[in-house]
């Protein structure tokens, strides 16, 4: 059994008013973050630039969340993900998704033993702990739906049999942009269960040179060592839940997501704009953000700035806008923007 850190006990801390309570806060903090400056040093080997997408992996790792990356073809989304599960030690599978691909391709199947006439279970590749999502939107909605329970109730079940799926277990899903042929709109229960939607965009003439410089070659990439374990990153999650987060940050949170829907949304000239907003799955996963935030910055509190920071990730894909929207080239990340400049900060 997994044990938390004997300083982390409590979900929702109290208020630390000492020095001394707060120093050793801080310190438990960085005591549990020690293996994230060695992975991002792992992964600085293979990925040049695109600091947003690794900081949002690590996000994804410290609270247990789904990831799902959107952008062109060529811009490394699918080696950011094979290089971070490269880092860590734990059992990591790639599933290329394909118009052709079966729910059993990718849960398991029964399967009839002639000898003794009766039935066993094959698991599939979901039974990992870093399952790879590569081009999900390639395949059919039967297929995408297989992913539902795994990615919300971390089970999958089979015939008659449910099995649990090993801690932890995250779903890394990369997608090109709907409008590229052969691709297929992901259910909206789906995306919802993605903690955070990361659109990856190109580089800058900078981290183009670097890229240059780097991979022009035929030569074989840098290997990446595993330099975390499992036990570190569930050890980092409970220290992650543990962070404090004050009632007016509460209170903002709250807020920002309620602004997605109406009467808020109306009072802020949004209404008309905002076809569905974002569901209380937002409100949730926005506070762990904010937390794994905050850790990474080693704190042991979370900001206002912490919550801005992540908020886009998170709702942006939660928020879907009307057709009068689309009409003056309004998206759901123009309304997210509005709402964060409108709203005042704790």
């Amino acid at each position: 059994m997994n044990q938390k850190p004997a300083a982390i006990q409590e979900t929702r801390p109290m208020p630390v008013e000492s020095d001394a309570a707060m120093r050793a806060a801080r310190e438990t903090v960085l005591e549990n973050s020690t293996w994230v400056g060695p992975l991002q040093t792992e992964m600085a080997r293979v990925i040049v630039g695109q600091k947003h997408l690794l900081d949002r992996l690590l996000v994804a790792l410290l609270t247990n969340g789904h990831v799902l990356l959107e952008g062109v073809p060529g811009l490394a989304k699918t080696l950011a993900l094979k290089t971070l599960a490269s880092g860590i030690a734990v059992r990591f599978k790639r599933l290329q998704f394909t118009p052709d691909m079966l729910p059993a391709d990718i849960v398991g199947t029964m399967i009839y033993n002639p000898q003794d006439g009766a039935f066993r279970t094959k698991h599939g590749p979901i039974f990992s702990n870093l399952i790879l999502a590569d081009e999900i939107n390639r395949a059919p909605a039967k297929v995408q739906s297989a992913l539902l329970e795994a990615m919300q109730e971390r089970q999958v079940t089979i015939g008659d049999e449910t099995y649990p799926l090993p801690n932890p277990f995250l779903v890394l899903a990369t997608q090109n942009p709907l409008e590229q042929e052969g691709t297929y709109p992901l259910p909206e229960a789906q995306i919802d269960r993605f903690m955070m939607k990361v659109v990856v965009t190109y580089p800058n003439r900078t981290e183009e040179r670097a890229i240059l410089d780097a991979m022009a070659t035929s030569e074989a990439l840098p290997s990446v060592r595993a330099v975390v374990t499992a036990q570190q990153i569930l050890n980092a999650r409970h220290v992650v839940n543990a962070l404090y987060v004050d009632d007016k940050i509460r209170d903002y949170i709250v807020d920002l997501v309620l602004a997605t829907r109406p009467p808020i949304a109306t009072s802020l000239n949004l209404n008309g704009y905002i076809q569905t907003g974002a569901s209380p799955r937002a409100t949730i996963n926005l506070t762990l953000a904010a937390r794994a935030i905050a850790f990474l910055s080693g704190r042991h509190y979370v900001t206002p700035q912490d919550v801005k920071t992540i908020a886009m990730d998170v709702l942006r894909h939660r928020v879907s806008v009307t057709y009068e929207a689309e009409a003056e080239n309004i998206t759901s990340e123009d309304v997210i923007h509005k709402i964060l400049d409108a709203l005042p900060v704790p």
